[in-house]
């Protein structure tokens, strides 16, 4: 298949302390795709690898065939590379509609002129309520993000992300946190966004997993154990093994 996001042979070491080990990974345009394992498995330091917050000892990583290993991470975002993180990185005192619009500012260079002129200032304003409606946060625009239920800034956090129009989209733990009526919400947002954007989540909610994902990258000790369809991984013995503490440690 052809990968819009590609890691070959690609490793990271502390030391002695190996954390990504030879990781494989491809990423298809437009997937729905899902990076599971057990606590400490190296799920977020492979998004990390990926997005360039921290370096790899060896190994390459692709983005729509080519190669964005030594770039910067606000490189990789101009590349298109969209992230959300574990814990939210909201302006949390700012309204909603701020934080998206400065994305977007970000996205077209204009942010540090303070959106001048006016027509480009409406243009993002614009941008910006046209993306929170599609993603059922219009009535919250003006809200603080610090007034809002930790599912909507979870929702936030994804049109943040949006805004910079991405080709890859990392999600890490989007749920998390989150009471289940309001993680499904957030499902029903992943199940809506373009088809043409591909999408990597971690997540520990596996009925999010499951309902969500097309294909399932299963990580344990910083390496790749396996992948699969839902189907196919969840009737794999090894798998349930490393779940459940009977297999690597």
């Amino acid at each position: 298949m052809n990968a819009i996001l590609e890691t070959r042979a690609l490793c990271k070491s502390f030391g002695a302390l190996v954390v990504a080990d030879n990781v494989e990974f491809r990423l298809a345009p437009g997937a729905r795709h899902a990076l599971i394992g057990p606590n400490g498995a190296g799920k977020t330091t492979l998004l990390n690898l990926i997005t360039g917050r921290i370096e790899p000892t060896s190994g390459e990583i692709l983005l729509g065939g080519e190669p964005i290993t030594g770039l910067r991470p606000a490189a990789r975002v101009k590349r298109g590379l969209g992230r959300t993180f574990q814990i939210n990185t909201l302006f949390r005192q700012l309204p909603v509609i701020d934080n998206v619009a400065l994305a977007i500012a970000e996205r077209d260079g204009v942010a540090g002129g303070m959106f001048r002129p006016a027509s480009r200032q409406r243009a993002v304003i614009e941008e910006a309520l046209a993306l929170l409606a599609t993603l059922g946060l219009a009535d919250d625009a003006r809200a603080r993000v610090a007034d809002l239920p930790y599912g909507k800034q979870r929702l936030v956090e994804i049109a943040i992300a949006l805004g910079l129009k991405p080709k890859v989209l990392l999600l890490d733990e989007p749920a998390a946190g989150v009471p289940s009526l309001e993680s499904h919400r957030i499902l029903e947002v992943l199940d809506g966004l373009p088809r043409d954007i591909a999408i990597l989540i971690i997540e520990h909610d596996m009925d999010l997993v499951f309902r969500f994902a097309q294909r399932i990258t299963v990580l344990s000790q910083g390496a790749v154990l396996t992948e699969g369809t839902p189907a196919e991984i969840g009737a794999n013995e090894a798998v349930r093994q490393v779940y459940l503490g009977e297999r690597h440690g």
